[in-house]
């Protein structure tokens, strides 16, 4: 049967010269299907089963848990803003449905714009379409506010993958983050869409009291039709936001007043599992710890970077305990790790291959600072109560400076035992 789709795939493979942008695409399909015509054949020393397009998606496997969670609580702070089915696993049909009718546009039109540029720039280079974008375009939708408008989505990714990528060459030649690029563009030309109490919780006109819920044809004419045949409860198009609601995340209420204020509205349970307001994908600690346990043993990323990250976020924390000048310093250390995106910023951007130090040594520097850094921009920051975004950035920046000064380090150390030895 193999043989037989091969044979058949070969058969209807495009002209390159002919028709060389049909053959880009089919080569592109082709490869992500099957390894590629040609491949290494002797001379070498290290020979697995795995290639860049396995690898990228080894990555998406590990982000398929964080879709399903994530998809799922944006239908739940929904309904927990308007009172309705506040149990997390009460009205589980119309959260999940309202849920997917949010992410599956933002992941379309995510594939659809990176893969189009994609598609664009290996035809007009003349080679095979790059792999990079796999987890690029899996990463993208899980970092965005539910409600973010699909025409700023677009901009926002044309931008990180044109200037951030393909103006460097392409896949492995990027030395930002791209994912990161994107949600960073969002954060300074569209703050509001990005920052505040309102963007982290969907479908309603406002987080006051009496504000309504904003359900779309979608909502009311196709699935409440089908939920009533079903006998089950549908969307209702007079709900609005009880009295006492707050849409604001955990972190923006402890730099309001630190963790009692955070405790007044969240428990620690609620924060550990992700069940509040927030980006799509980075809530839910359990479930990126798995997946950052499951890179790390199939060493698609580097555990240095993540125990080293986890480490400089702690030092940094506990020496802002001690200064203590205001609330959020105060904080604990250990429970900065319940709110906001750490693990996530952990185990999906800091450990990017590309934009990464490379070298033992400087996994470590480099996973070090990102803590430490992110943790002063979290809590130091009134503009912006996060941090890991900016730091990975940063650090984005001075991995290769932090490479060079490791990799003469070793060389000088070399160098001294060889005039001993002379």
């Amino acid at each position: 049967m193999k043989k037989a789709i091969l044979n058949f795939l070969h058969k209807i493979e495009p002209d390159k010269k002919k028709s060389p942008f049909l053959h880009t695409v089919y080569d592109g399909f082709f490869t992500f299907a099957f390894t590629p015509n040609l491949v290494t054949k002797g001379g070498v020393h290290i020979r697995d089963g795995m290639d860049l397009k396995r690898q990228m998606v080894q990555v998406v496997l590990a982000l398929l848990v964080l879709y399903l969670f994530g998809t799922y609580n944006i239908g739940h702070q929904h309904f927990v803003a308007l009172g309705e089915y506040t149990g997390f696993l009460q009205g589980v049909h119309l959260k999940l449905i309202y849920g997917l009718i949010l992410v599956l546009p933002i992941f379309i039109v995510t594939h659809v714009v990176g893969l189009g540029i994609e598609f664009f720039y290996a035809y007009k280079k003349g080679h095979g379409i790059e792999e990079g974008f796999l987890v690029s375009g899996a990463l993208i939708p899980l970092i965005m506010p539910p409600d973010i408008p699909l025409w700023i989505l677009s901009i926002s990714i044309v931008f990180a993958v044109v200037i951030g990528k393909e103006a460097f060459g392409g896949t492995g030649m990027n030395v930002l983050n791209i994912a990161l690029l994107a949600r960073v563009f969002v954060f300074f030309a569209y703050p509001t869409y990005i920052s505040g109490d309102e963007v982290w919780v969907a479908g309603l006109e406002g987080v006051s009291a009496g504000a309504a819920a904003n359900y779309g044809w979608i909502h009311l004419h196709v699935f409440n039709p089908l939920f009533e045949a079903l006998n089950l409860p549908g969307y209702n198009p007079a709900s609005a936001v009880i009295d006492g609601y707050t849409g604001a995340t955990p972190l923006s209420l402890a730099y309001q007043g630190g963790w009692e204020n955070v405790t007044k509205t969240y428990t620690d349970t609620q924060m550990l599992w992700g069940t509040i307001p927030g980006s799509i994908g980075e809530s839910s600690k359990p479930l990126i710890i798995l997946g950052a346990l499951y890179l790390a043993f199939t060493k698609i990323a580097d555990w240095r970077i993540m125990f080293s990250m986890v480490v400089g976020a702690a030092v940094m924390a506990l020496l802002l305990n001690v200064w203590g000048a205001t609330a959020f310093m105060q904080v604990p250390w250990y429970y900065q790790f319940y709110m906001g995106s750490f693990f996530f910023a952990m185990a999906f951007m800091a450990t990017d291959p590309v934009t990464a130090s490379a070298t033992p040594t400087g996994k470590w520097v480099y996973g070090f600072l990102i803590g430490f850094i992110g943790m002063i921009i979290r809590v130091l920051n009134p503009a912006y109560p996060e941090g890991w975004m900016l730091a990975i950035l940063f650090m984005n920046v001075f991995a290769p400076l932090i490479d060079h000064y490791v990799v003469q380090a070793n060389i000088n150390r070399r160098l001294k035992r060889a005039k001993v030895a002379a």
